[in-house]
């Protein structure tokens, strides 16, 4: 336990030292931010653009922002935002590999699975910090310009967010576990999501999958309920679960 404590600790540090913190946390603030406020400028922009689309014969009306058009904007630039901090921690395994820092640490009785589970707390709790303050950013600024209330299945659409991003940080650690580079873990991680779209294509399976939790704009606009998505939170947890579990064994048998 204390190793673990000593490890974790000396990952949020470096995290801070090498600013991946505040570069994820600068991120995502800026997409909390920008979700209002894009929607909060549109009709000024459409406005000043009317002049040129009626010179094309094209007749635009009275635009009504309402709160659902600043949280389907986050549904648009969470992906972005999500994808920035999987490339962040992508070699967060893999640089220690190829540098050899890990030696002298294993050698004097740290367990490799304190390793793995100190750098999977570490990103889970940046990942929770930083998505969550978008969320909250959102949420502000949407309920101070608009009303919230118009809005359907806010917190499961935030919480199907983040257990994606657990389980994208869980594949990083499966597969870290034997890549050798940040590269090859990042060509992994985009195998994994492209697999799961071809998959989402066929309708019987969709539900099972978890970028159904991906689907926030829809349960936004109150067409899908939390009650649709619960095989792929199951599916998504399960996952995640398996995917550390099946690290642990195969960053043993790895030769450093």
């Amino acid at each position: 336990m204390k190793g673990f404590a000593a490890f974790f600790a000396k990952e949020m540090l470096e995290l801070v030292r090498t600013k991946k913190l505040l570069i994820i946390l600068i991120v995502f603030i800026v997409v909390g931010i920008m979700n209002p406020a894009v929607a909060k400028l549109t009709p000024a922009l459409i406005e000043m653009m009317s002049e040129d689309l009626a010179s094309q014969g094209m007749i635009v009306g009275k635009v009504t922002v309402t709160a659902l058009d600043s949280w389907l904007q986050f549904a648009k630039n969470m992906p972005a935002a999500l994808a920035a901090l999987l490339i962040m921690f992508s070699g967060i395994y893999t640089s220690e590999y190829s540098k050899g820092t890990l030696i002298p640490l294993l050698t004097k009785g740290l367990s490799r699975s304190c390793v793995i589970l100190s750098k999977l707390s570490a990103m889970i709790i940046a990942w929770s910090a930083a998505m969550w303050l978008c969320f909250g950013l959102t949420y502000f600024y949407s309920d101070y310009y608009w009303d919230n209330s118009q809005v359907h299945g806010l917190l499961f659409a935030g919480f199907g967010w983040w257990l994606f991003g657990l389980l994208m940080i869980s594949c990083i650690v499966f597969l870290s576990s034997f890549a050798n580079s940040a590269a090859q873990v990042m060509i992994g991680i985009g195998a994994f999501y492209f697999a799961m779209t071809i998959a989402g294509m066929l309708s019987k399976i969709k539900k099972y999958l978890p970028t159904r939790l991906l689907d926030s704009g829809v349960i936004f606009k109150g067409e899908l309920y939390a009650s649709d998505c619960i095989k792929a939170v199951i599916i998504t947890s399960v996952l995640s679960v398996i995917f550390v579990a099946a690290a642990i064994p195969l960053t043993i048998r790895r030769r450093l």
